[in-house]
């Protein structure tokens, strides 16, 4: 299914990245992971923020 949805942005005008953020539960230790596809030019500071 990713290469589905990184395929339809590559063919849109507009600059975009799928990024996939790993967060871990300080609860039961497991880790979580939260995708988004936002622009290209946020990418830095969508790592940035907690």
């Amino acid at each position: 299914m990713a290469k589905k949805v990184v395929a339809s942005l590559q063919s849109s005008g507009k600059d975009f990245a799928k990024v996939i953020k790993m967060s871990r539960s300080a609860k039961s230790g497991a880790y979580s992971f939260k995708e988004e596809i936002i622009p290209t030019d946020r990418v830095k500071e969508y790592f940035e923020k907690k």
